[in-house]
């Protein structure tokens, strides 16, 4: 191309697109030339619908949570009647000795709960109280201070909530390893509200007060959602790239590999790519990679090393998602929630279960139910060395202890997609991390990092995030705030 572009975006996965379609409508009136530029065949990243006669199912993330952000996108885009919303009132469930048990979601249900002995109930009032030990000696992290998110929860809220709670939930997440995430960049929002009030839930209050919710009008055209409710699309999650790109238009272009990267004396960059027509070279005003961290420290490591060798140190496990189907006869517990979660130590390998046919309906034939598990992550490097065949077979045997009568059908076996480098992880040194690659991007201006490893792994996170960088950039471009 002999123009100068904008901005070229790196990667058309869901954080990608965002960013293109914000800056699309932020220059409306003057439209910014930009390119979207990925290195596979298809738009949507790690996001993957899979459809084969009435089975329908993900391989990727399974649902959202409805933020605003997220909603009006997909509004923008032509999605509004296709949204979907799980019954926010289903349970959810943890295995523990042996039996599936349903997290307590209000105060109430937690003193009943089986989920934990009376001392556990009684610790986890204190800790939330304020009566909380100080971070000191052996408990104190030896990297930079910081807690890990065991030695957080366990200092507030005691050993039982920890593992019979925290650890599932970080699991099903993160896929991560308690005694490695870093508190404060995992769980960002719970410590700061500990660090505000001294316990979790003065610190709650504070918050409130402090951040009350806006009295803007509401958008009468986003639907409306409450606590607790899981989104996705009649016809699964993938529909919502598809239709940014379709926005999008002729600025998406796929099986584009970014194989280089430099700086020129105009302060503009030449981005050099392997294309289906051959080697082609853009000139670029900016730059947001929307790629994960060891593809940018690829990128970055002729010129950058410094940069290059902090964003390898971002850890992405193994993650193997199995989507098995099951007649409801070869079942035995009554599927209606959302899933189980499972803490180590219970003799089961399979991280959790999604219920996915009980999750959002009409993803079945009739008298079937799909179960999608993940199995691996931190904890279970292992996984990586198993073929497919060894790993469908952990998994139902773990579902024979979990969810299955005795001697149940054989499954139907929908899928298993390894991800070999899957969700990274917010492991302690985390934010020393972001300051040094922030540091080192100085020296590039105009090139901006947009991808889950900064802020959140979640998809409200990736289009949040997206439009704020986004903003920056036309800002940074002479627009003004916005």
């Amino acid at each position: 191309m002999t123009e100068i572009l904008d901005v070229l975006v790196v990667g058309a996965g869901i954080s990608g697109l965002s960013l293109a379609h914000k800056l699309t409508k932020l220059s409306n009136n003057s439209p910014l030339k930009i390119l979207v530029a990925e290195s596979q065949n298809r738009v949507g990243g790690n996001i993957t619908t899979v459809s084969q006669g009435e089975f329908l199912w993900e391989e990727g993330p399974n649902s959202f949570s409805p933020t605003p952000e997220l909603l009006k996108l997909a509004v923008d885009v032509g999605l509004k009647e296709d949204l979907i919303f799980a019954d926010r009132k289903l349970p959810r469930y943890v295995y523990w000795n042996g039996q599936l048990l349903p997290v307590p979601m209000s105060p109430k249900a937690m003193l009943q709960s089986q989920l934990l002995s009376n001392t556990g109930k009684l610790r986890a009032l204190v800790g939330a109280l304020g009566f909380v030990p100080p971070v000191v000696g052996m408990d104190l992290s030896q990297e930079g201070g910081e807690e890990t998110v065991s030695q957080f929860f366990q200092r507030h809220l005691g050993k039982e909530v920890m593992e019979r709670l925290v650890e599932p939930f970080v699991s099903g997440v993160y896929a991560g390893d308690p005694s490695q995430l870093s508190a404060t960049a995992a769980f960002s929002k719970v410590a700061r509200m500990a660090d505000l009030g001294g316990g979790l839930l003065a610190g709650a209050v504070l918050s409130a007060q402090r951040n009350p919710k806006s009295k803007a009008a509401a958008n009468s055209n986003i639907p409306k959602t409450k606590p607790g409710e899981l989104g996705s699309f009649r016809r699964g999650l993938e529909v919502l790239p598809k239709a940014i790109a379709t926005y999008l238009g002729q600025a998406v272009k796929l099986n584009w590999s970014l194989v280089g990267l430099r700086p020129t004396e105009k302060q503009t960059y030449i981005a050099e790519f392997s294309t289906p027509n051959g080697s082609q070279q853009i000139e670029t005003r900016t730059i947001a990679l929307s790629s994960p961290a060891y593809a940018c420290a690829k990128l970055f490591r002729p010129l950058l090393p410094e940069i290059a060798g902090t964003l390898d140190e971002f850890y992405y496990p193994t993650v193997a998602c199995v989507v098995l189907a099951y007649p409801v006869s070869s079942i035995k517990a009554k599927i209606d929630g959302f899933g189980n979660l499972i803490p180590r130590g219970q003799g089961i390998r399979t991280l959790g279960t999604i219920w996915s046919s009980a999750l959002f309906s009409g993803r079945t034939p009739l008298g079937w139910q799909i179960f999608t598990n993940y199995i691996g992550g931190a904890t279970d490097p292992e996984i990586s060395h198993l073929d497919s065949e060894a790993i469908v077979a952990q998994v139902h045997q773990d579902l024979c202890q979990t969810l299955l009568n005795q001697n149940p059908e054989k499954p139907k076996v929908l899928a298993v997609h390894i991800w070999s480098r899957a969700i990274p992880q917010y492991n302690l040194g985390y934010s020393s991390r972001l300051a040094q690659i922030n540091h080192g991007l100085k020296s590039w201006p105009g090139v901006y990092l947009c991808s889950n490893y900064i802020g959140g792994v979640a998809l409200g996170d990736c289009v949040r995030r997206s439009i704020e960088v986004a903003t920056d950039i036309y800002s940074g471009m002479g627009f003004g705030e916005l």
